[in-house]
């Protein structure tokens, strides 16, 4: 006999390339995490540290789904991105111990409402409505490290209705894995399931209810979700 007092939640889940599923903790975010796109969001990338910020488990979209357009917003934007799955939990990591705790890679969206989110910065408000939103991170399969290694540079790109709207090289990282991994385990204790969404490049811009978005990162995957 269970001792809940309503039925607990299903366990969010990502699938894995050749088999499997990855249980969903946590989805922890880089923000500004390549030179450009702090640029082109008017910050400074000679002299910001990273910063996070997350998105429930359960924002995941899989296996190419569509993905709904969101409510309270007309300005939705798409954010390409390196997912990194955690297999492997820790606190304060060395940053030459980083990669040991990576459970493998993925392809991934971070969608953001940003009219929401502009008018959170203005007021110094949190931006957790404009990033932690449902269906919010479509997220393509996982291929563990054991498979890929651990991908440090090579072609990031998503395409929009076959149009290329994002394109970089994921050594123009500010942060690469292990020192984010690194960083992010100073702040809070990472645990297996989690998430690390590595930030993107330059190129986010709206989409719309029609528009279909596919991405790419070389070595590692694709992602794919149209908007409804």
């Amino acid at each position: 006999m269970s001792n809940y007092v309503i039925d607990p939640p299903a366990i969010a889940t990502v699938p894995v390339a050749g088999g499997g599923l990855f249980p969903v903790r946590r989805i922890f975010c880089v923000g500004r995490n390549y030179a450009e796109h702090t640029r082109e969001m008017g910050g400074d990338p000679d002299r910001e540290e990273p910063f996070f910020f997350t998105k429930p488990a359960d924002a995941v979209v899989t296996g190419g789904a569509d993905t709904r357009y969101p409510t309270k917003t007309s300005d939705l934007h798409h954010e390409m991105e390196l997912v990194v799955a955690i297999g492997k939990g820790g606190k304060d990591i060395a940053e030459a111990d980083a990669l040991a705790h990576v459970y493998g890679y993925a392809a991934g969206l971070d969608m953001t409402r940003r009219d929401l989110q502009a008018a959170a910065k203005k007021a110094a408000r949190p931006w957790d409505m404009s990033k932690g939103f449902d269906q919010s991170a479509p997220i393509g399969e996982i291929v563990p490290a054991a498979k890929a290694g651990h991908p440090d540079a090579g072609l990031i790109e998503l395409k929009v209705n076959g149009a290329v709207r994002q394109t970089s090289d994921l050594a123009k990282m500010i942060w690469n894995v292990p020192e984010t991994i690194a960083y992010l385990s100073g702040l809070v204790e990472l645990a297996p399931g989690d998430l690390i969404m590595t930030g993107t490049p330059e190129g986010v811009a709206a989409v719309k209810r029609g528009d279909l978005m596919e991405g790419t990162i070389a070595g590692v995957g694709t992602v794919s979700t149209k908007i409804v």
